[in-house]
């Protein structure tokens, strides 16, 4: 019967884990992604407020010219780079870019 139980219990809590929004995963997993790639710029809170980002006056992310950007303008800046920001799509698979994006997306709502 435990066995049952702690079965049942586990199977609830792995139910519930993938009943999570993608937007949760996505920031899961691309928090170190956008933290080894963009960080350094855009800085943590997606502002542009780092050094580096000031003197290249890299967008703030959470601006609305940013987040009125579609998904797929957001992607294509990433992969391809844009101003002074380089390209990633050879560094980074096509699913990270789009994690990326999701977590650009959430920075405007933090």
């Amino acid at each position: 019967m435990r066995r049952i139980a702690f079965s049942n219990s586990t199977s609830i809590l792995f139910c519930l884990v993938l009943a999570l929004p993608n937007h949760v995963w996505a920031e899961g997993d691309a928090g170190p992604l956008y933290k080894a790639n963009c960080v350094v710029c855009h800085a943590a809170d997606g502002s542009g407020n780092s050094p580096s980002g000031k003197a290249l006056k890299a967008k703030d992310l959470r601006s609305d010219e940013v987040q009125k950007k579609s998904d797929a303008e957001l992607a294509d800046g990433i992969t391809k780079g844009q101003g002074k920001m380089p390209p990633f799509g050879k560094k980074l698979k096509p699913e990270q870019i789009q994690q990326l994006v999701s977590y650009v997306r959430q920075l405007a709502k933090k």
